[in-house]
């Protein structure tokens, strides 16, 4: 569609329209002028910061003052080689993005369409002539991250290495020598891989040398997206590099090294996390991207319920106890306990934490980096710790007896104990301490609660349709209908048929879901009796006690997951729950018990 309305010749106030229009009061905007010229942001992003206006409230009001029409970036199916047609440096400079292109006249999305400058800028770039919609500035950020990829330029700069790296390794040591050359080929690469990583939100780096290929993987929201290349002959440059910067040995090829060094991408302090492990056909790297940037999350915004969230913070105000924080890698453990970490950080309160590795930098608080090859592991940190009269302590990880009895002894004292556990239910985590050798009695004296969690995607509101269930998924409901006494209806679930802000996974981004386990009489009675079949049904009965699969049911019904997580949620717990809890001095329980 094309729309044929006049440019605007003069500058527009967009303060006085606002008033005009009645969107706000004069007092409101005397408010705002006056915070502008403190923080030199534009009037609109501080409209909305002091909430006078929603973001959406203040473009739709923007487009009809100036009668163009509003598009909606989350729900506008674009066409990438379109977006593609205007430069990226005057679409991220003036805030704007190619929409369509029709009859040789192009529809242009502005998130200042009263910015005459801008206009007259594009229609020069674009030789064309232009007719402008208002689009909110923050969807368009991330639509322009989303297209503007760094793939091309990645395989342009990897064919340049391998041209370069052809006459063998001593062309790669040559290359090697010189750490300070930026312009170096392999230097730009790694810069545009992790432009582009940090562009898509990605969490993870996967670099794998294959026999014929390299492979360059990115985890975004949870799962894998490959990106192949031919030139495998640039994987030990790559590596190698990685390795100098991290300070690691670069003629050890034989054994696995980890690292950590910091960059900054796109305004970010970016802290990187590198393993190396050898492979049949060279090395693999894997790299965790952590955002230093952003600050860390409040407990406000991981996900939980108010109700969920009111009763955990009860847990965190206890003077004594241990509390964990539960579930397989990469379940936003570590977002969850820094969050209370955080909450809990005050003057009066000593923390020290022992991690593998520090992943946060926390102001106050005493953090202490594990290193097993001196002998400083988890146990005689904790013991050393313990000495220093903390208040609060923090262990990474509860990884084996000795850590473990330390920790749960530590909370019986008098100490305010944090850690995570690798289990994949609140219910099945007391039960795994004591397999790991505690006496049940320990661990009902000192365990006050355990929060377990996952990840699950959210449905892409770009392409966010009705789901008509397939009888897998609608035999799924029945079964777990007749497994919690209630029946759910079949009605009112989404799915995403895929577009290019997500994609086209269906997907984007993720959320929290949570079962919150709190102890009482009765289950510290069952774990001093090591009665774990009474312990899973009195915690199953618990009042307000949700489990995960009903928790992202929830999200589903909802619209804002689908069927298929809560199918992947409720498999992950039912799969590790068969052979649970079965160790000797236990009573054994039947998967569906478990299951519950």
């Amino acid at each position: 569609m094309a729309f044929e309305q006049a440019p605007p010749r003069k500058k527009i106030r967009i303060g006085d329209l606002m008033v005009s229009g009645g969107a706000i009061t004069e007092d409101q905007l005397m408010q705002a002028l006056a915070m502008q010229k403190k923080t030199g942001a534009k009037l609109g992003a501080t409209l909305i910061d002091l909430g006078f206006l929603t973001s959406q409230e203040f473009y739709r009001f923007l487009a009809d003052q100036m009668n163009l029409p509003f598009i909606d970036l989350k729900h506008y199916h674009y066409n990438p080689d379109t977006v593609r047609l205007m430069p990226e440096t005057a679409a991220r400079r003036f805030r704007t993005i190619a929409l369509s292109l029709e009859a040789g006249r192009m529809l242009v999305g502005m998130a200042d369409p009263t910015d005459i400058h801008a206009y007259d800028e594009l229609t020069k770039i674009l030789k064309r002539q232009i007719s402008i919609a208002v689009v909110n500035e923050t969807e368009l950020l991330k639509t322009l991250d989303t297209v503007y990829r760094r793939t091309q330029e990645i395989v342009t700069i990897a064919e340049e290495l391998g041209e370069e790296l052809s006459q063998g390794d001593s062309n790669l040591n040559q290359l090697l020598a010189t750490t300070d050359v930026e312009d170096a080929p392999v230097v730009r690469l790694l810069r545009s891989l992790f432009e582009d990583a940090i562009q898509v939100g990605a969490s993870d780096i996967h670099i794998e040398p294959d026999e014929k290929v390299l492979r360059i993987r990115q985890r975004i929201d949870g799962v894998l997206h490959e990106q192949i290349m031919k030139e495998k002959r640039i994987a030990p440059a790559m590596v190698s590099r990685l390795k100098l910067v991290c300070g690691l040995d670069i003629s050890e090829r034989r054994l696995p090294q980890d690292g950590r060094f910091n960059i900054r991408v796109k305004g970010k302090s970016i802290d990187i996390r590198l393993s190396t492990m050898p492979l049949q056909y060279g090395e693999s790297v894997v790299m965790r991207l952590l955002d230093q940037s952003g600050g860390l999350l409040n407990l406000d915004h991981v996900g939980m319920s108010p109700y969920l969230l009111k009763r955990f913070r009860q847990q965190l105000r206890r003077p004594n106890g241990l509390v964990l924080v539960t579930g397989p890698t990469g379940s936003g453990k570590t977002t969850t306990l820094y969050g209370a970490l955080n909450e809990l950080n005050h003057e009066e309160k000593k923390i020290i934490t022992v991690e593998d590795p520090v992943e946060y930098r926390l102001p106050r608080v005493n953090q202490v980096q594990v290193y097993s090859k001196i002998g400083l592991d988890f146990a005689r940190v904790l013991r050393a710790g313990l000495r220093q009269d903390p208040d609060i302590v923090m262990v990474g990880e509860m990884r084996d007896k000795e850590t473990s009895d330390i920790a749960l002894r530590a909370a019986m004292t008098g100490h305010l104990v944090l850690s995570t556990l690798h289990t994949n239910d609140s219910i099945s985590t007391a039960l795994r301490l004591i397999e790991m050798g505690t006496e049940g009695y320990v661990v009902a004296s000192s365990l006050r609660a355990v929060l377990a969690q996952r990840l699950v995607r959210r449905v892409c509101v770009g392409c966010q349709q009705p789901d008509t269930l397939d009888s897998a998924a609608r035999s799924f409901l029945d079964t777990f209908s007749l497994k919690m006494g209630r029946s759910f209806d079949p009605t009112g679930f989404t799915a995403g048929t895929g577009c290019p802000s997500c994609n086209n996974t269906g997907y984007s981004g993720r959320i929290g879901v949570f079962e919150l386990l709190e102890m009482n009489f009765e289950l510290a009675d069952a774990l001093r009796r090591n009665d774990s079949s009474d312990f899973a049904e009195l915690a199953q009965q618990q009042k307000g006690f949700s489990s995960l699969a009903q928790e992202t049911l929830l999200l589903a019904q909802s619209g804002v997951t689908s069927i298929e997580e809560v199918m992947r949620i409720s498999g992950q717990i039912d799969e590790t729950s068969i052979a649970a809890h079965t160790s000797p001095g236990l009573t054994s329980q039947t998967p569906d018990e478990i299951a519950g």
